[in-house]
Parts: C-alpha cells; sequence; structure tokens
C-alpha cells in the first residue's frame, strides 16, 4: 500500500510522493510529511559493504512507495554518477582522530548535490506519472549552497524552470560567482536587498498566493520548491545517514549494534531533521547534536523551548547557517504535538505574527534525542587551525561549526558513542574565511590566488566547480528589494 502525505497545517487533502514531490508546498503553507515514518525492510547491518547506490535505494523506497522499482534506481542511477569526484559518493574519513562524512563531492562542492542531483529526475519523473501538461516553476530561497546546486541540476531540464533568490552581500563570494555564471536558457538568478530569512519569506508567500497561482496556471505554469520544504530534497539525505553507520560498520568503528552520535551543522533544520528520521528507520543513532553558529535560535530552542526569531541577524564566516527561520523545524513540531495539524498550524501563524512561539513541557520532553550547542566565531576559526596544524586535514566554516559543537559535547558529557561530523561543504566554498582561520596572512590575498595557496597548504587538487568559474563571464545581473520579489518572478515569466 502506497505510504500517503499530508500538511502539517490541516489541509485534508491526502498526496502520494510523486504529487507531493511536484507541489513542494500544501496549499495551506503546510510542509508535507508521511502519515507514518517508514521502517527500512532490512537489518541496518545488512547495508554494511553496499554501494551509496544501493543503500540510497533500501532507504529511499520507503518513502517514495508509488515510484516502482525500475523508476526509482534510474533516478538513483542517474544522479550518483561521474558527476561526483569520489566513487564512494560520501566518503566517511577518520582525520585527526575524528569521523567526517564528506558530502562535498558533487558537482557544486556542498552537501546540497546529494539531493539536488537526484530532485530534478524525480521531478520530471513524478510529472510523467501524473500527467501534469504545465511548465513546472522551481522557486528556491539560497543562502548560499541550494541556489547553486538546484541551478546546476534544474539546467536545460526540459519542461522546468528555475528562479533563485539569494542575499546581496550575504553570500561568500565564491557562493555568488557559481550561481551568477550558471548557463542554461531556463535558469534565473536573482540578488534581494535583504538576508536570508526575507528571500525565504518571499518565496512561501508567493506559494500562498491564490491570484499569483491563478496567474500561472493561465500561462501553463505551476510553481514547485527545491528547497528543504520539498520532501523530494528531504528523503535522499535519509540515505547518507543510513551509508555512514554502514560506513562505521565496515571500517570497523562500530561493533554490532552500537549507536553512534551525528553531530550536524545546521540552519534551515532540513540536514538534521533527515538524520532523525533515519533514527525512526531504525538506524542505530544515538544523539542528534545540533550545531548552530551565533545566530543560536535553535540552541536557544532547545535549551528554553521557546522558538525566538525576534533578534539581530549576524553575518558570520558560516553563511549558509545564517537563518532566524528554521522552516524544517515545523515537520519536528509537527511530530512532538502528537501529529496535531491544529496545534502546530497555531504555533507556526504565532511565528508569522509574534516572531515567536513556545512548545509544552511534554512536547519538550520528546526532544530528548537533541542536543543544541552553539560555537561562536572565534571558536570556529579555533578549530579550522587546530585540525590543520595537528594533521594538515582542511575543513570549512560550517564543518567547522560542527567540530567545535563536538567538541563542546564531549567537554561537558561522559558520552562514549563515536561521533560523524556532517561535513556538508569543501573548504574551497570559503577559502577566505578558512584562510583567515589558519593565519590572516592570507587575507592579502585575492580571491582566485587564495584558492591557489589552499590547495597547496592542504594538497588538495583544486576542485572542478571553482576551476570553471575563474574565468567565467557572469550572466546574472538582476538585484530587487524584498518587496518586489513576486514582480521580479512576473517579469521573468512574462505574467502581467
Amino acid at each position: 500500500m502506497d505510504l500517503l502525505y499530508r500538511s502539517t497545517r490541516g489541509e485534508k487533502q491526502q498526496v502520494t510522493a510523486s504529487q507531493a514531490i511536484i507541489k513542494g508546498l500544501a496549499d495551506d503553507g503546510g510542509l508535507y510529511v508521511p502519515l507514518s515514518l517508514p521502517k527500512l525492510s532490512v537489518e541496518p547491518e545488512a547495508l554494511v559493504g553496499l554501494p551509496y547506490q544501493e543503500v540510497a535505494y533500501l532507504v529511499m523506497k520507503e518513502f517514495l512507495t508509488d515510484f516502482t522499482e525500475a523508476e526509482l534506481r534510474a533516478c538513483i542511477k542517474r544522479a550518483y554518477d561521474d558527476k561526483f569526484d569520489d566513487q564512494a559518493i560520501a566518503p566517511l574519513v577518520k582525520r585527526d582522530g575524528q569521523y567526517f562524512l564528506e558530502l562535498f563531492h558533487g558537482a557544486t562542492i556542498a552537501f546540497k548535490d546529494m539531493a539536488l542531483s537526484i530532485l530534478p529526475h524525480l521531478l520530471t519523473t513524478s510529472l510523467k506519472k501524473n500527467h501534469v501538461d504545465k511548465e513546472i516553476v522551481i522557486l528556491t530561497a539560497t543562502s548560499g549552497d541550494t541556489g547553486k546546486a538546484a541551478l546546476a541540476g534544474f539546467a536545460d531540464v526540459p519542461g522546468t524552470s528555475i528562479i533563485v533568490f539569494y542575499p546581496k552581500g550575504g553570500v561568500s563570494p565564491i557562493q555568488e560567482k557559481q550561481m551568477l555564471t550558471q548557463k542554461g536558457q531556463n535558469t534565473t538568478v536573482i540578488g534581494v536587498e535583504g538576508n536570508f530569512d526575507d528571500c525565504q519569506t518571499g518565496v512561501k508567500k508567493m506559494f500562498a498566493d491564490v491570484k499569483l497561482k491563478e496567474d500561472l496556471a493561465a500561462h501553463g505554469y505551476q510553481f514547485s520548491s527545491a528547497n528543504s520544504i520539498n520532501i523530494g530534497r528531504l528523503v535522499p539525505q535519509v540515505a547518507y545517514y543510513a551509508y555512514a553507520y554502514a560506513c562505521m560498520r565496515a571500517q570497523g568503528e562500530l561493533k554490532s549494534g552500537q549507536k553512534m552520535n551525528v553531530v550536524v551543522p545546521t540552519g534551515n533544520f532540513g540536514n538534521i531533521l533527515a538524520a532523525y528520521y533515519a533514527k525512526q528507520m531504525g538506524i542505530p543513532i544515538d544523539q542528534l547534536i545540533c550545531a548552530s553558529n551565533e545566530n543560536r535560535v535553535l540552541f536557544d530552542f532547545f535549551q528554553s523551548g521557546c522558538y525566538d526569531r525576534n533578534r539581530d541577524f549576524i553575518l558570520t564566516s558560516s553563511p549558509s547557517m545564517d537563518i532566524l527561520i528554521s522552516s524544517n523545524l515545523e515537520r519536528l513540531i509537527y511530530l512532538i504535538a502528537g501529529e496535531s495539524t491544529e496545534k502546530n498550524a497555531a504555533m507556526m501563524a504565532e511565528l508569522q505574527t509574534k516572531g515567536s512561539y513556545t512548545i509544552t513541557a511534554k512536547m519538550k520532553e520528546k526532544l530528548a534525542d537533541f542536543c543544541g550547542i552553539y560555537a561562536d566565531e572565534s571558536e570556529v576559526f579555533g578549530v579550522i587551525r587546530e585540525i590543520q596544524e595537528r594533521s594538515g586535514y582542511v575543513i570549512d566554516t560550517h564543518t567547522a561549526v560542527a567540530a567545535a559543537a563536538l567538541k563542546k559535547y564531549c567537554d561537558n558529557t561522559a558520552d562514549q558513542n563515536p561521533c560523524v561530523i556532517i561535513s556538508t561543504a569543501s573548504p574551497y566554498k570559503f577559502a577566505r574565511s578558512v584562510m583567515n582561520a589558519i593565519d590572516s596572512k592570507y587575507d592579502a590575498l585575492e580571491d582566485f590566488a587564495l584558492i591557489d595557496e589552499l590547495s597547496r597548504l592542504s594538497g588538495v587538487k583544486v576542485p572542478k566547480a571553482i576551476e570553471e568559474i575563474r574565468t567565467a563571464p557572469i550572466l546574472h545581473h538582476t538585484v530587487c528589494a524584498k518587496e518586489m520579489m513576486e514582480d521580479s518572478v512576473r517579469n521573468v515569466l512574462s505574467i502581467s
């Protein structure tokens, strides 16, 4: 029997996985969640030694039940191929006595490739299954990495267009150039005079705009999303936690039945929610360590039970985590509220109107799987420098937030479980911050001279994704005020 999905906010209609992938966001503004979280059909031990593609299939088939085996395997085969520069796809490496799951070996050298390499194939398969004849307009807000990965995934995919909004001045120079040099007749990149939360709020508002939806339909268009609010983004992320466990067992770092912890640098909450889903499926995960940067809204939530975005927005060296509205947290709130769409919708309405909500003591008890920790900029830079000096291994600023959080966790607990650090981006993506952390003398170098120096220092070849943008021309020039995002979309699609 197919696993069906519902909105977290009470919309009565239940949909299949493929329908949820097409829509992206429910009509009532809620996020699609499965009616029940599925279990793995094999024991976790059966995953040990399997290639990434097979682990991905065994995990994803439990969520995407209206896909045939042939359809899902075809999507996986097309996604996880030689676009990745490591045959393992997501290698688990042991460096400086710690375990790093490297999720940055895809086309845009960030973890978003793990899901956005497959989402276009899941979407186009879903369109065929549901006989959709409208052109899908992928509308996405990015804090830096989703944008490029989505653009690369959807560039020139028939039947789709993609429009990406990013905070002008709020992403790294490399991230920005990766987006602005993106080729493809169906791609548009727009800088927004505001922060990521402004971009995300504007996109959500457009999804909920009935008049805009009608105007789109009249011109043969339909919105969908490539953000992790789309279940087609979230499900592929569950797979790499299962793979991490299999690798830990294969490398002899875990005994049979022994649990591991994971520490995840967290902004929009999708990555760590995927780890929670993996745990619920039966993967032996104990603690989910939610690592925040100085925008510590999630840390404060786990401490107090109050989610409060009414605070200063801080630009840090880990810009993909500079987020005050963690959209995917809604899926967790729905679960700990006893799957009550009414309670969840009420709290999301409070967040919209007051900027905060508080969960009950009973709900807070259900967060025992999570531990929130934050790291400030000095701790982030310190851990990059220390790991490089001790081992020669260079990590990016987001991974460093996780490494610094793990250090605090180990200092403050007696937990002996091995812990996997989720390494979400290549240091090349944030070369200036990384090199400044190692030695401030590097700040005098221009961006690509820094890249070459990082290669010399780390002994790691400059990735193809960086080499490609050295001399690539800027193709996207549009910047708009946050209030003008809808007008920009209408202009792109020639809708009055």
